[in-house]
């Protein structure tokens, strides 16, 4: 056993112990710090341009200022981009409108980012394939609808769903 005291330097990893002493056997290397699957991740993508999805289906757009360790995130010269798809697209290579609000300074709680990632600086001013910008108005009515389409769409299918017997997240609110 060692006898070390609180003024002996810490022992640096890859030195030889000193003569005659033994210690625990060295553990595995540590993961480097991009391994980190916690909000210490963030450290790499502060003050970079970012895209947020949230839980509830909106995109934010801008420049990662600030994060705590539960991933709330402050963005700043942000714009939240609304999608909306033309009438009548197919599917398959949809073809719409986008527009973008500006907001400036956002707090984003952490449990409500659903997906985060970097934006290319050299693309970032080409817009999306396939959409082209238009009225805020415009955009904004043709989301609602599709929004209105999907809402009574999954009504439609809860309520049979009901009638086979399964049952579902607030589907007492459905059905009644």
């Amino acid at each position: 056993m060692e006898n070390l005291t609180i003024s002996d330097a810490p022992q640096q990893p890859g030195s030889a112990p000193p003569p005659g002493a033994r210690g625990p056997p060295q553990g595995p290397p540590q993961l480097p710090p991009q391994m980190f699957t916690t909000a210490a991740q963030l450290l790499d993508l502060t003050d970079k341009k970012l895209m947020v999805v949230l839980r509830d289906g909106r995109k934010l757009i801008g420049v990662l200022r600030s994060w705590d360790q539960f991933a709330n995130l402050v963005l700043q010269s942000t714009t939240e981009r609304i999608f909306a798809f033309k009438p009548g697209t197919d599917p398959s290579a949809p073809e719409g409108y986008y527009a973008d609000i500006s907001h400036g300074i956002f707090l984003v709680r952490g449990e409500n980012v659903l997906l985060l990632g970097e934006i290319d600086l050299d693309k970032d001013d080409d817009p999306p394939p396939g959409f082209e910008p238009a009225d805020l108005e415009l955009v904004k009515r043709l989301a609602d609808e599709k929004k209105a389409q999907d809402k009574a769409k999954d009504k439609k299918r809860l309520q049979k769903l009901a009638t086979m017997g399964f049952e579902g997240e607030n589907l007492g609110e459905i059905v009644f």
